[in-house]
């Protein structure tokens, strides 16, 4: 049992080696994560403008189906 641990640990340390992280390893302090800090705020604003649209036409839809319920 333990070899079958030991065994997987070691591929999972030969994989993340293989992985290419997302930052450069000879930058110091913030700078090191750059990319990285520029990809998370792209994914902030598109999904905060992906729920700002989904509300605009929740809210245009609502309007529509409270009107034709009214009648």
């Amino acid at each position: 049992m333990f070899s079958k641990a030991r065994t997987f640990l070691i591929e999972v340390k030969g994989e993340l080696l293989k992985a290419s992280w997302p930052w450069d390893p000879n930058e110091k302090g913030f700078r090191r994560y750059r990319e990285l800090a520029n990809s998370t705020m792209i994914i902030v604003v598109a999904t905060l403008l992906l729920g700002g649209y989904i509300a605009f036409f929740d809210l245009i839809l609502l309007k529509i189906v409270g009107w034709l319920t009214r009648i």
